[in-house]
């Protein structure tokens, strides 16, 4: 996957089938439909794939227990088929894992026990397990710091995790195996109409300033959050379909919840679900549900919400983590989509919309990451409709993704699972010095920072740092000591100059230090 072969081709391609804005879950998933439908197919990221919402997910790919609590049968029964496919199709990047659900009395440990029960059922022959009632002293084992006063025993049920933004990449990678072209750093700048009809886009390279102009049979907005600025360049009258919501997330040192199964907190102050989840040897507790006006790239926790997380987690362990404790806080937007008069985020619906407009510029938004899948399905169908274009079936619910292998061969000595682990290894023998870790706190050798410039499309410190490996999402002060390590690898790689690298780093530490609480 190299960024110059990618450009050339839009130099050399007269008109696409399809062009697809956006490089999140959404965007990705439906250039791998298009693509392995034989669609002659662009996806274009303003910046990084997966630099916005896609990145920042609580690492679970589930059915939404919340969801069936709040009786929207089909988006769990939808999910819930989606889950069993992701980790069937993914499994380098997604693992079935135990969650355990602390209850407090005998009616808590049935009533949640038994819609557990129906969240099995529902799952049909993808489901991963069947959930169980025990006691407290089995709960106690299974979470070490759990706060035992009052405990009556727990539920325990499966659901699934994954790795977000090392997915949204094989994704890319995917889809780029199949045909398709896929560009970060390439942003939309503008609709081309024909007739009344969008029918291409003009486009800036981020990179070089170069402009395009890019014609198609039909343009899908995938753009999220962004969603409504797409439209109105449709339709500069377009009222606004998103309202974004904010969701944070605390990373933790495994110290406050060892263990390998997670926590499900089922009711918080707001009506929301907490999760403690245990993931790359540390763990994520989160999330909360905070309606924003103003959207970014970079969302902001926000004081309150990070008090909330505080209290609530505290609840329930018998060890107090402080604000200092904290390794890294991340915060991502929701794309909900405006319902009604509905004013409390945690109860708008997950449901993915899709709107085709009067120029058939075809918009989608809402939505989560497990069901990505579905959703690109959905919108590649009415955008092949809208433009046209020749029917053909989707392929996608048994397509494995790129990085696939069996479980057996996830026993890779790198952290890294998939059959690029093998690649990456093989730098390795090339030059030994590459097998060196970044940073000696941190699993990660220096061949992966060469393999994410190679055959990854990494081009910057950040996008190394942050979505090619996690680190900045795991270890915050950690990722800006390894940030001169990093900038000096891609330096070498991409032949650039001392200036370059120093901006990089600085660049690099005004960003990490958002992602620090102290």
């Amino acid at each position: 996957m190299n960024r110059t072969t990618m450009l050339q081709q839009l130099d050399e391609t007269s008109e696409w089938d399809i062009i697809i804005i956006g490089g999140g879950a959404t965007g990705l998933g439906t250039a791998v439909d298009a693509a392995t439908r034989g669609y002659k197919t662009l996806l274009l990221e303003q910046h990084d794939f997966a630099k916005g919402t896609s990145s920042r997910s609580t690492k679970l790919v589930h059915g939404g227990v919340r969801y069936l609590a709040q009786g929207n049968i089909k988006l769990v029964r939808e999910a819930l088929k989606e889950r069993g496919l992701l980790l069937k199709n993914a499994p380098h990047v997604t693992t079935s894992l135990s969650f355990v659900l602390p209850c407090y009395s005998w009616g808590q440990k049935m009533y949640y026990g038994i819609g557990l029960k129906i969240y099995d059922l529902m799952a049909g022959n993808l489901g991963l397990g069947k959930t169980k009632i025990i006691g407290s002293k089995k709960a106690k084992e299974l979470l070490p710091t759990i706060n035992t006063k009052k405990l009556s025993g727990a539920i325990i049920y499966k659901d699934g995790q994954f790795d977000d933004a090392r997915l949204a990449i094989n994704l890319a990678q995917t889809a780029v195996e199949n045909g398709a072209t896929v560009i970060n750093y390439c942003k939309v700048v503008q609709l081309i109409k024909e007739n009344k009809k969008v029918n291409g886009v003009i486009v800036t390279d981020e990179l070089s300033n170069k402009e395009y102009r890019l014609k198609c049979k039909v343009v899908i907005n995938a753009t999220g959050i962004f969603a409504d600025e797409i439209l109105r360049m449709d339709d500069a009258a377009a009222k606004n379909i998103v309202s974004p919501s904010q969701g944070i997330h605390l990373v933790l040192d495994k110290i406050f919840f060892p263990g390998s199964d997670a926590m499900m907190i089922p009711k918080t102050d707001d009506g929301r679900v907490l999760f403690a989840v245990p993931w790359h040897n540390k763990v994520v507790v989160g999330t909360t549900d905070t309606a924003i006006e103003n959207h970014s790239l970079e969302p902001q926790a926000l004081a309150d919400e990070i008090e909330f997380v505080l209290h609530h987690i505290n609840k329930y362990l018998d060890v107090e983590v402080k604000p200092t404790d904290v390794k890294a806080v991340f915060a991502g937007l929701r794309p909900l989509v405006k319902k009604g008069a509905a004013n409390k985020t945690a109860l708008m619906p997950r449901d993915h919309t899709i709107i085709v407009s009067g120029s058939n510029l075809v918009t989608i938004t809402g939505g989560k990451w497990t069901t990505y899948r579905k959703m690109a399905n959905d919108v590649l169908t009415n955008a092949a409709f809208a433009a046209g274009l020749q029917k053909k079936s989707c392929i996608t619910e048994a397509l494995k993704i790129h990085g696939w292998v069996t479980d057996t061969d996830k026993n890779a000595p790198l952290h890294i699972y998939g059959s690029d682990a093998l690649a990456i290894k093989n730098l390795c023998k090339q030059d030994k010095t590459l097998s060196e870790l970044i940073h000696p706190l941190l699993p990660n050798i220096k061949a992966e920072i060469i393999w994410a410039v190679q055959n990854e499309m990494a081009i910057t410190v950040e996008d190394v740092l942050a979505r090619r490996t996690r680190i900045l999402f795991l270890d915050a002060k950690a990722a800006m000591e390894a940030a001169p390590v990093v900038a000096e690898l891609m330096a070498k790689q991409m032949h650039k100059d001392n200036n370059w690298m120093q901006q990089q780093i600085n660049d690099f530490n005004t960003l990490a230090k958002q992602y620090l609480l102290s």
